[in-house]
């Protein structure tokens, strides 16, 4: 099968590293379904892919409800034809905090979204992928789920049972043909990048942040796009269970 008859879900796709790994798997030939919570983002940037000659449509999805995720994995087969890639990337954080002081309701919310929508995508998606001889999985982790520092504490959790889980599942699924990897990415510049610092985004404090990194830059939405699309693409087709860190040097 070419790059250009496969079809891609990227989760969380209507803004930051989704939005940009949309673009590149459309670039690279994939017809690619954007899906977010918001809806008005996630039609903008499949229509800036197809003018740009690709093809995309969009839904909204919240990856925490298995309705959801259910009529996504529908809709996209029924909208493009297929469905060969899916990339859980959608996810949220609670601000950056002593671990004692996050709610429960911040606490239930980053389970939801950034682990038992795994759960639920995994359901919808592995079963049609071994039907159908194959498939491919990248999951958006996080290198705060390899090492984690104060103040992340429940959302590093979350990664890092992501991370653990898209080991088991490559184990499990491999002789199906299924192979399901992950992308660590560090802190990067995105709209919740505040949240991370648990600090107001100023050049002052990025660059406490900043000096922790070897490569002395933040992750940016094209290094987890080329990342993410190489994992997705047949130059990788040896690798499962992998969870590469993009992130500068910082977890060395």
């Amino acid at each position: 099968m070419t790059t250009q008859s496969k079809v891609a879900i990227v989760t969380g796709a209507a803004s930051g590293f989704g939005a940009a790994t949309a673009r590149q798997l459309a670039a690279d030939g994939l017809a690619v379904m954007i899906a977010d919570l918001n809806e008005e983002g996630a039609i903008r940037v499949a229509a800036d892919i197809r003018e740009a000659g690709g093809r995309s449509a969009a839904m909204r999805c919240d990856v925490a409800r298995e309705a959801d995720v259910q009529a996504l994995v529908a809709g996209t087969i029924a909208q493009l034809g297929g469905l060969h890639v899916l990339v859980n990337n959608a996810g949220t954080t609670h601000r950056n905090k002593p671990a004692l002081e996050v709610t429960e309701a911040e606490f239930d919310r980053v389970l939801q979204v950034n682990l038992k929508s795994v759960f639920w995508t995994a359901r919808a998606v592995l079963p049609h992928f071994t039907a159908q001889g194959g498939g491919c999985i990248v999951n958006v982790a996080s290198t705060t789920g390899v090492r984690p520092g104060p103040g992340l504490v429940w959302y590093s959790g979350s990664k890092a049972a992501m991370i653990n889980i898209t080991k088991g599942l490559a184990l499990e699924f491999a002789r199906s043909g299924v192979r399901i990897n992950a992308v660590n990415p560090m802190i990067g510049e995105t709209a919740m990048l505040g949240d991370f610092m648990g600090m107001e985004d100023t050049p002052a404090n990025r660059e406490r942040f900043l000096s922790r990194i070897p490569l002395g830059r933040f992750t940016r939405p094209a290094d987890v796009a080329s990342a993410v699309a190489w994992l997705a693409s047949d130059a990788s087709s040896f690798l499962t269970g992998v969870c590469l860190d993009v992130d500068g040097g910082r977890n060395i």
